[in-house]
């Protein structure tokens, strides 16, 4: 998609703005939202536009993590998201089988460093630089990275005590809170802003445990002490302990409530910062004792009250400077929680020693009213600074593993961002040159390591133009002219700065650099230096005084005989032999400059970066505000072009981020040898897919080369069917380089060849299957074919067997039955008749009635059926029936008669009287059986005798 996105692009290079913007619109109307892409390197086109929309969209959406190439972007939430830091996800990324597919966090990074010392890969060693502008969430990113290996990297407690396993642990994080307190203080752009660099070396054992730590700090902003910008605040502890502190340590440390200190501004702001418990507790799992802690923070009170000296000029030059009428109390304070005389720190603060000639004679002189405050505010920075730099030594020795005890390290690097206020100084000078070397340590190591390594590896790759920022570094420290230099040479020179002479010899000596620019329209003495991240303009007064940083001696011995058991550690006393054997002019070499020790920590720094894998987390500050869902696109765009992020997803897109050996290649992809196509259509695209890196190396193998050669043979079907772009793979000298989008093809290719493999194994273990229960069921068919024949005969000859009994019964019961009925009929012997007149063959009868006769002759036993019925005809057409159905003589009702029943239906018996012996007997049965059939017809009438008529002869009734 990326690919055809820029062809099309190239295409239509003559077209408008308008077009453009059209194709983005396009772009942002697709079925994917923007703020479910997780890399930047995703995005069509890669410009500060669409990625701008991107990390917008995913911030409103509270997306504040997004993957940038080799970088992680970080959006400051502006907001407490605690879902987003909980143990329970701090185990789901480290138990991640596929760190890729999780969405993009800076656990991610920090389980992929952790991940990189467990696989012992050289180089071993690990660090992760958060760099971003001040308010962008480095110092929030660094304590959530520590957290996590803390968890993950926990020593386990079968190995030694629980207790010392849990106290090497919070050790470790309880050095943020310490830190941050005597550290950070609230800026103009950040609540709790970083005013020191510092790197923290995680140190690991054999079995990747975290042992300890050890705590590197770099360029103190001890200056903010004594003088704090408008609207900006001291150092956090200084409220702290004015807000927290009991009634009994206020009364200690002379800390009444309501009480206004010069070196306190905007003690009503209240920040989470400020709480003092968290503070002492930290300190407490340190080593610091509460006795040490209050001798400390009695220094602190006492620096306060020193800032409330106050000096008035004295009307005689000869005489020191007066005290304000409110300072005195003040003083008495101060040099009371100090430990000092009240006379000697007068008397140092007031008056300058000069020691001169050979004979070193002192001279004592006067000290002008700016002198006093300078004087006054060095003694505090001097003793902060010494404080500092006492509580971080103490944190190494807490929590420093023995060198024996570890093997490898993780280290973060937490450096103040780049800054650019209206009146920047040799502070922010500093602080833009460390990140301008931060910066090159990112474009050497990545994006011209990786030209460097296409190159090598014999690939043709179109370069990346990208921001180099050496020509601002070379104004800044190189040689043998630089604006260091110059700032050394004044302060080697010992004599009295001028600002406006060190703006001419700047723009004299440097103004061949392109880096370097003037205000012209400006009145104070400055020049500005253009960034990478922007032009920024210095005041050059100063700057010199800054870089001496002089400690007049009498300051250093007056703290040496301070009675605080603390001030007492911090200066030690020197021995007078070492003073009185030094050579005279060893008094005269250059001290060592601000400028100078900071670059030499700067490039032992980077030399440990070096050493190192490094990981890049780029914190963005979506508005200076502070304020959460609000992105203000002018600022983050801004921030986007000085860390160079378009730079790094142009070469990460465009690039080959997927680096395989060809031998990892080989035995990851050869089952994709099987789609190599029957005809050499590929072969033409052989050379193109190598790269222009010739033939294989010669010392590989021949498996190596052919499998090789039989895969490139069949990357050109697999990208016509996936509609990738020509050359997605280039094969260089000692590694196989691909795309994103190359390795899903290759990966989606190879699960198909995995389930192809998979189908024929099942197919046939099913076949097997099928087979085997096939003949099962043939086997299961014929024993239940035979056992149902059997049981099927069984059944056949039981019913037959049955039947023939019942036959034989039944017509045993029927011979009975007609036995046993002949022997109940009357044994009367009918006599024949003759035939009288008139009889029903000679006496004629209407036509009806004859058809009606004759109907019920032909049905006689139905005719007597219903004469002998209880309901159906009565009287006269009973009788009428039964005379048609025997046929008696109808015309003398003389000649027979009919009995029934009284009180019974039907016909009890029937007799000829003259004519014959006729006897019908109609009674019901002695006979037991006479009226059951075993089985009986639906159609049968059943319950009457049967009517046996005996005659010897015609009949004539």
């Amino acid at each position: 998609m990326l690919h055809q996105v820029n062809d099309h692009s190239l295409g239509s290079g003559g077209q408008s703005r308008a077009s453009l913007r059209e194709d983005l619109q396009e772009f942002l109307g697709r079925e994917t939202p923007l703020h479910q892409l997780d890399d930047l390197t995703k995005v069509n086109p890669v410009t500060l536009e669409t990625v701008l929309r991107c990390l917008q969209a995913r911030y409103m959406a509270d997306v504040f993590y997004t993957n940038a190439g080799c970088t992680l972007v970080a959006l400051n939430p502006f907001k407490p998201v605690p879902q987003l830091y909980t143990l329970e996800l701090m185990r789901e990324y480290h138990a991640a089988s596929e760190l890729q597919k999780l969405k993009p966090h800076i656990f991610t990074v920090a389980e992929q460093t952790y991940r990189n010392v467990k696989s012992l890969i050289h180089p071993v060693n690990q660090s992760i630089v958060v760099s971003g502008e001040s308010g962008a969430g480095k110092t929030w990113t660094s304590r959530c990275l520590m957290k996590f290996y803390a968890v993950v990297a926990a020593a386990p407690t079968s190995w030694e005590s629980p207790k010392i396993a849990e106290r090497i642990e919070q050790r470790i994080l309880n050095s943020n809170p310490v830190m941050e307190a005597f550290g950070n203080a609230c800026t103009l752009r950040n609540n709790n802003s970083s005013r020191f660099g510092k790197f923290i070396q995680l140190q690991l054992n054999r079995a990747q445990q975290m042992t300890g730590a050890a705590v590197q700090t770099y360029l103190l902003e001890k200056t903010r002490v004594a003088c704090q910008a408008s609207s900006e605040r001291n150092f956090h502890i200084f409220y702290q302990i004015c807000k927290g502190a009991s009634e009994d340590e206020r009364l200690q440390w002379h800390l009444p409530k309501g009480a206004a200190f010069s070196w306190l501004p905007n003690p009503e702001r209240t920040l989470e910062e400020d709480c003092f418990e968290v503070t002492r507790e930290a300190m407490l799992h340190l080593g610091i004792d509460s006795t040490t802690q209050n001798n400390i923070f009695k220094v602190l009170a006492g620096l306060l009250h020193l800032g409330n000296i106050r000096f008035a000029n004295s009307e005689d030059e000869a005489q020191p400077c007066q005290l304000m009428d409110n300072a005195k109390c003040s003083v008495r304070t101060s040099a009371s929680l100090l430990g000092l005389r009240e006379d000697m720190l007068l008397e140092t603060v007031r008056i300058r020693t000069i020691r001169a000639g050979k004979q070193q004679q002192v001279f004592r002189k006067p000290c002008p009213q700016a002198e006093c405050d300078t004087r006054r505010d060095c003694l505090a920075k001097v003793v902060y600074e010494r404080l500092f730099d006492w509580l971080v030594s103490v944190i190494n020795s807490s929590i420093c593993a023995d060198p024996d005890a570890w093997t490898a390290f993780i280290g973060l690097l937490d450096v103040y961002g780049f800054e650019s206020f209206p009146n920047n100084s040799l502070e922010q000078l500093c602080i833009n040159y460390a990140n301008e070397k931060l910066q090159q340590h990112f474009v050497a190591h990545y994006l011209r390591a990786q030209q460097e390594e296409y190159a090598l590896e014999g690939l043709e790759w179109s370069f990346v133009s990208y921001q180099d920022n050496q020509t601002c570094l070379d104004l800044i420290e190189g040689s043998p002219i630089s604006v260091c230099s110059l700032l050394n040479e004044e302060c080697r020179l010992n004599r009295p700065s001028s600002a406006a002479q060190l703006q001419t010899r700047i723009e004299g000596a440097l103004a061949g650099s392109p880096c370097l620019g003037h205000n012209k329209l400006s009145r104070e003495p400055s020049f500005i230096v253009v960034h990478y991240a922007g032009p920024v303009r210095y005041l050059t007064a100063g700057l010199v005084e800054k870089n001496k940083d002089p400690v007049p001696p009498e300051l250093t011995e007056l703290l040496q005989l301070s009675q605080d058991p603390l001030l007492t550690v911090l200066f030690p006393t020197q021995p007078k032999e070492k003073t009185q054997e030094e050579p005279p002019g060893q008094s005269r070499a250059p001290a060592l400059t601000v400028v100078s020790k900071f670059k030499a920590s700067l490039e032992q720094l980077l030399l440990v970066l070096h050493s190192t894998t490094p990981h890049y987390i780029r914190c963005i500050k979506p508005n200076s505000q502070g304020q959460p869902q609000t992105f203000l696109q002018e600022e983050v765009l801004s921030q986007l072009e000085a860390c160079g992020l378009v730079e790094t997803i142009h070469i990460s897109a465009a690039g080959f981020p997927i680096r395989v050996s060809h031998q990892n290649f080989m035995e990851r992809y050869a089952s994709l040898r099987r789609l190599r196509p029957h005809t050499p259509s590929g072969l033409h695209n052989l050379c193109a897919a190598r790269g222009h890196s010739g033939q294989l190396p010669c010392s590989e193998e021949t498996t190596l080369q052919t499998v090789l050669r039989d895969l490139l043979h069949a990357l050109p079907a697999l990208t016509r069917t996936a509609a990738t772009p020509a050359d997605p793979l280039h094969c260089g000298k000692t590694k196989v380089f691909m795309t994103e989008s190359t390795l899903e093809l290759l990966e989606g290719r190879r699960a198909q060849v995995l389930e192809q493999c998979a189908r024929c194994i099942q197919s046939g273990w099913r076949r097997h299957q099928y087979r085997k229960q096939e003949r099962q069921r043939q086997a299961a068919v014929l024993i239940q074919a035979a056992i149902r024949s059997w049981l099927t005969r069984k059944h056949i000859q039981r019913l037959h067997a049955a039947a023939t009994v019942i036959k034989r019964g039944w017509q045993k019961w029927r011979v009975r039955m007609a036995c046993l009925a002949s022997k109940e009929l009357d044994g009367i012997e009918e006599k024949p008749f003759s035939q009288v007149p008139g009889s029903l063959s000679s006496s004629p009868l209407p036509p009806g009635q004859s058809r009606l006769q004759g109907a019920i002759i032909r049905l006689w036993p139905l005719g007597l059926v219903l004469a002998n019925a209880a309901v159906g005809v009565r009287g006269f057409q009973r009788k009428l029936v039964v005379c048609a159905c025997l046929q008696l003589p109808s015309g003398n009702p003389s000649t027979c008669t009919v009995q029934t029943a009284q009180g019974q239906t039907g016909v009890m018996s029937i007799r000829a009287l003259p004519q014959g012996s006729i006897k019908f007997h109609c009674r019901k049965s002695p006979l037991r059986y006479a009226d059951i059939c075993p089985e009986p017809s639906p159609y049968s009438v059943t319950g009457f005798n049967q009517i046996l008529l005996e005659r010897h002869g015609p009949v004539h009734v």
